[in-house]
């Protein structure tokens, strides 16, 4: 072994600093491209845009809303797995043609009992059933916002209720709603016991979101992040979830395969395994693997991740993203490619797509927005919220204490905690995201994302070049004044 020939050796690990897209012939204009791809193997998206699985970034309101725009949230797993799985049955339960795992109360629960319900599941109303499961009646907010705390539900309740059919479909549903002004339709089978239910509102969603990412029964998809090692969590959140991601920094293990291993066996969401910054890893992910929906690509790239600093070992994103898109291809693969870490702008998004991401996973973008739950506070005339890295001691911290599968195998942070500005609501960020990369397209001459993989071409720039295409030489105001 000649050590200086490690030198002579070592790749060039792009990412999106050091190139540019080129322009190409062209025959489309910008607002003709098509930005729809896919996420894993099965998983279509209407637009190529995946929320991070951080507790600074996705909740149930953060994948709603991303769900609604027509990307896919991934809940994160800094929580116990019971607060997890209430967060994924909560974006389940926000829309349905026809809820099935309905809420129920009893005559005899009281008003105060039922307020109780209302205000930790965000519900105004319920069905009431007997204890062997058939319809009594139907209980609303009307019903009881000015009844005694005391009071039973049989006491408060409507007992005629208008009901419908198993086999009912939305139109004659939305007549039976319209013609009785009610907002809420229980579903009964022929033994009268209630099976499902159907709401005003979730019929009105569907119009209010067209590109709304939906099941075949009207629910939003949603995704989660477990540790490999915790099949307990991965098995509780299957049943509500649509994708699974072992969240691990460097997934390349023989620990977390063969933890992951047990995953695909016993769950039947759609898994993507991550994170990986090497053709070898993707390649073994690919062989070892079986049923493997999707690879996370980028190690080290995150605005707030330390990783590449404290331990000089990552991946940057595009580098990442290009290895495994080279190894899916070489191996005929036909599962999604997330780029993950360091995106800020739609171009950034544009060139992981152009190299091979099916899609494109983002944390500092949407921390800012409305739905993170990050806190917002204001300073120096501005509103900014509060973002920390998954590996930070603030985060680690608290794993720690809520997840006996997360006990510390490192000695060191790997994240950094603080605060990004306010971006208003997630749809906004993803239209102005969307408007970019429908103009980077444009200047390649790809009409959708599979064109961009054939046709977008790079060039190498320099530290100074990148300073010339940034706006320069003029005081800007605001917060973009150093730019």
């Amino acid at each position: 072994m000649v050590f200086r020939d490690k030198f002579k050796n070592a790749e060039q690990a792009f990412t999106f600093n050091d190139v540019i897209l080129l322009p190409g012939w062209t025959e489309i204009e910008p607002n003709q491209a098509i930005v729809k791809t896919r996420v894993t193997s099965k998983i279509e998206l209407n637009v190529p845009y995946v929320s991070s699985p951080m507790d600074t970034v996705t909740e149930a309101e953060m994948a709603i809303a991303m769900a609604r725009s027509g990307g896919i949230g991934i809940l994160h797993r800094n929580c116990t797995a019971e607060e997890e799985v209430d967060m994924a049955r909560a974006v389940k339960r926000a829309e349905a043609m026809i809820i099935r795992d309905v809420i129920t109360v009893t005559p005899d629960t009281t008003v105060e009992e039922l307020l109780k319900l209302m205000d930790e599941h965000h519900i105004k109303g319920f069905p009431v059933v007997r204890k062997n499961g058939k319809l009594s009646g139907i209980v609303t907010w009307r019903d009881v916002r000015l009844a005694e705390k005391q009071l039973k539900v049989k006491e408060v309740m409507t007992k005629k209720v208008v009901t419908g059919p198993e086999n009912i479909d939305i139109e004659d549903a939305k007549k039976l709603l319209h013609k009785h002004k009610i907002e809420k339709l229980p579903i009964i089978d022929g033994s009268g016991r209630v099976t499902g239910l159907i709401t005003m509102k979730d019929i009105t969603f569907k119009g209010d979101y067209p590109d709304a990412l939906r099941n075949s029964d009207g629910r939003l998809l949603v995704g989660a992040a477990v540790s490999p090692f915790d099949l307990e969590r991965a098995k509780a959140l299957d049943k509500y979830v649509d994708v699974i991601i072992t969240d691990v920094a460097h997934f390349h293990n023989r620990n977390c395969f063969e933890a992951t291993k047990k995953i695909l066996k016993e769950v039947s969401a759609e898994v993507i395994v991550g994170s990986i910054g090497t053709y070898e890893a993707a390649v073994d992910c690919i062989t070892k693997l079986d049923g493997i929906a999707g690879l996370r690509c980028g190690i080290g790239s995150g605005s707030i991740c330390s990783t590449s600093i404290v331990t000089r070992a990552g991946a940057p994103t595009l580098y990442a993203t290009s290895s495994a898109a080279d190894a899916v291809k070489d191996y005929k693969a036909n599962i999604g490619i997330i780029a993950d870490g360091g995106l800020r702008n739609p171009g950034d998004a544009a060139l992981a797509l152009g190299i091979g991401a099916t899609c494109v996973m983002m944390g500092n973008v949407f921390a800012g927005c409305s739905e993170s739950p990050g806190r917002l506070v204001a300073m120096e005339g501005r509103y900014y919220k509060e973002y920390y890295g998954m590996g930070s001691a603030r985060a680690r911290k608290k794993r720690f204490v809520q997840d006996r599968y997360s006990q510390p195998s490192k000695a060191i942070n790997e994240g950094v905690e603080g605060w990004v500005p306010f971006r208003g609501p997630v749809k906004d960020i993803i239209n102005e995201f969307t408007g970019g990369l429908k103009a980077a397209m444009g200047y390649v001459g790809a009409s959708n994302i599979s064109e961009m993989w054939s046709n977008a071409k790079l060039a190498k720039i320099t530290e100074r070049g990148f300073q010339e295409i940034s706006p320069h030489d003029i005081m800007m105001p605001g917060p973009n004044r150093n730019l």
